[in-house]
C-alpha cells in the first residue's frame, strides 16, 4: 500500500543517513521531500501540515544537535511522529462488556462492510475464542443477506437470519435478543452501504445504533479512495460515536493517504486492515511496524508471527531433519515449501516485510511469483516416481514435462539444477557441520 512512499522516503532518508552534522538547510531540504511524497501519496492537505511542522520542531530541537548520529536521530523523530499520526500505540477492540459485545460496521458503498464482518468474525473466533453472531440489516441491496449467511458459514459463525421486509433497526434489535439468547459473546451487525450526502440513509444507521447502543462502531473505508475517504470520515463521525476504523483494500495500488488521513480527521484508531479477499485476509494495525515498513525499516516481526502462524510444522519439522542429515531431500519436498510461500500471500508479501536494504538486488516480486507458480507446474507435471527419484528424469522426460506444464525445456533444466544445488548444499550441512556454522555466526549477527 505504501510503495511509491516508502520508496521516495528511503531515497530522501539516505542524504541523512550517517551525516556527522545536521544543519536546519539539511533538515529542510528532507523536509521538503517528505512533504512531496505525502503529497504523492494523497495524504490531506491539514495533515501533511500538521505532521511537518511537528517533525520541524523536534529536529531541530537539542534532540537532533546533541545526537552523535544526527542523521539516525532525525530518522528517529521521523519514525515517532509517524507512529503518532497513525494512532500511537494500538489499541484493539474492546471485548471486555458485558455480551453480547455489539460490533457496529458502517461505510460507504463498495467499501467491503459485508466480507470485513466475515474476517472480523473469523478473527475473533480464531484469535480471540469467542462465539460469534453475524445479522446483516442491508434491506436495499440485493443478495445481501444471502451474501453474509454464506460468509458466515465459511468463517464458522452464527448467522442471525431476518426478514428484508422489515426496518433495519428491528432487524438488529432482533438479532441482539437472539444473540442473547444463545449466549453469544460478540454480535457483529452490517449495515447497508450509504454516501455521506444521503441523509435520510444517515438517519437509518443512526436508529441502528441506538436500537443496538454497540460497544464498537467502527467506520470501514477503502484504502483507495483518496481524499474522498476523509470527507466520508468526517460525516460519518459526526453522524455516529465511532471507536475505530477498519481499512480494505490495502493489498492494492493505493498511494496509502487514506490510512495516514482517516485517523487524524475522526480522532479514532485504525484497528484492522484488511489485506485480500479471502476470510483470512485481516490483520489487527499496528502504527509502529507500520511506520517502520513506510520508512524502509522492514517489519521482521510480523514476517515471523506470519510464519508461526501459517506455516505448516509438521512438514518444516520434517525438512529440518532431512536437511540436519544430508539426504532424502526430494522435488515433492520443494513443492510442498514453494506452496507454503503461496499460502503466506507469495513473495510480494514476504518481501513487503524486509527492509528495503534487504531487498536491493533481488527479483521483482511479480516475477518472483511467477517463478514460483512456473516451478510447482512443473513439478505437478511430474509423476510420483520422478519427484522422489529426479536423476530418472532424463531427456525426453524433460520435454514431456516441459509439454505438460506449458513451459520451455529451459525452464525445466533451470529447476533441476536449482534443485542440484539445493541437494548440495544439505549434504554439507550433514551431520554436526550446521551446529559448527552456527556456532561460527554466534555473537556476530547484529
Amino acid at each position: 500500500m505504501f510503495e511509491a512512499l516508502t520508496t521516495r522516503l528511503s531515497r530522501t532518508l539516505e542524504t541523512l543517513r550517517g551525516r556527522g552534522r545536521i544543519t536546519e538547510e539539511n533538515i529542510g531540504a528532507a523536509l521538503r521531500e517528505v512533504r512531496i511524497a505525502l503529497l504523492e501519496a494523497d495524504v490531506a492537505l491539514p495533515v501533511i501540515k500538521t505532521f511537518i511542522d511537528a517533525v520541524k520542531a523536534r529536529a531541530l530541537g537539542a534532540e537532533v544537535a546533541q545526537s552523535l548520529t544526527p542523521g539516525q536521530a532525525f530518522i528517529g523523530i521521523l519514525h515517532r511522529e509517524l507512529v503518532t499520526l497513525m494512532g500511537g500505540a494500538g489499541s484493539g477492540l474492546a471485548l471486555r462488556a458485558q455480551p453480547p459485545v455489539v460490533v457496529l460496521l458502517a461505510g460507504l458503498q463498495g467499501a467491503g462492510k459485508t466480507t470485513t464482518a466475515a474476517k472480523l468474525a473469523r478473527w475473533l473466533i480464531e484469535t480471540q475464542k469467542k462465539r460469534v453472531a453475524l445479522v446483516s440489516t442491508d434491506v436495499r441491496r440485493p443478495a445481501a443477506m444471502l451474501q453474509l449467511q454464506r460468509l458466515a458459514e465459511q468463517v464458522e459463525a452464527h448467522y442471525v437470519a431476518a426478514d428484508p421486509a422489515a426496518a433495519p433497526a428491528a432487524i438488529a434489535r432482533a438479532a441482539l435478543e437472539e444473540a442473547r439468547r444463545g449466549v453469544f459473546d460478540v454480535l457483529i451487525v452490517d449495515t447497508a452501504g450509504r454516501l455521506h450526502v444521503d441523509e435520510a440513509l444517515m438517519d437509518e444507521v443512526r436508529q441502528i445504533d441506538r436500537a443496538v447502543e454497540p460497544a464498537e462502531r467502527l467506520f470501514v473505508v477503502d484504502a483507495m479512495a483518496g481524499q474522498d475517504a476523509v470527507n466520508a470520515a468526517r460525516a460519518f463521525g459526526a453522524a455516529l460515536d465511532l471507536t475505530g476504523i477498519v481499512l480494505t483494500k490495502a493489498d492494492g495500488d493505493a498511494r496509502g493517504g487514506a490510512a495516514l488521513s482517516v485517523r487524524q480527521v475522526t480522532g479514532q484508531p485504525i484497528v484492522f486492515v484488511g489485506v485480500g479477499e479471502k476470510t483470512e485476509a485481516l490483520a489487527p494495525f499496528d502504527p509502529e511496524r507500520m511506520a517502520s515498513r513506510i520508512l524502509g525499516m522492514g517489519d521482521v516481526v510480523s514476517l515471523v508471527e506470519q510464519v508461526h502462524k501459517q506455516v505448516d510444522r509438521e512438514s518444516a519439522e520434517r525438512l529440518a531433519r532431512k536437511v540436519v542429515q544430508g539426504k532424502g531431500f526430494h522435488l515433492g519436498d520443494l513443492k510442498s515449501q514453494l506452496e507454503q510461500v503461496q499460502k503466506m500471500g507469495g513473495l510480494a508479501s514476504l518481501m513487503d516485510k524486509l527492509p528495503t536494504a534487504a531487498q536491493k538486488g533481488a527479483v521483482s516480486a511479480e516475477q518472483g511469483d511467477r517463478d514460483v507458480r512456473r516451478q510447482i507446474a512443473i513439478i505437478n507435471s511430474m509423476t510420483p516416481r520422478e519427484r522422489l527419484h529426479p536423476a530418472l528424469i532424463d531427456g525426453s522426460r524433460r520435454r514431456r514435462i516441459a509439454r505438460g506444464a506449458g513451459v520451455q525445456v529451459q525452464d525445466v533444466n533451470r529447476l533441476m539444477k536449482q534443485f542440484q544445488q539445493m541437494q548440495r548444499m544439505m549434504k554439507q550441512m550433514r551431520g554436526g557441520r550446521l551446529r559448527q556454522m552456527l556456532g561460527a555466526l554466534q555473537g556476530k549477527m547484529p
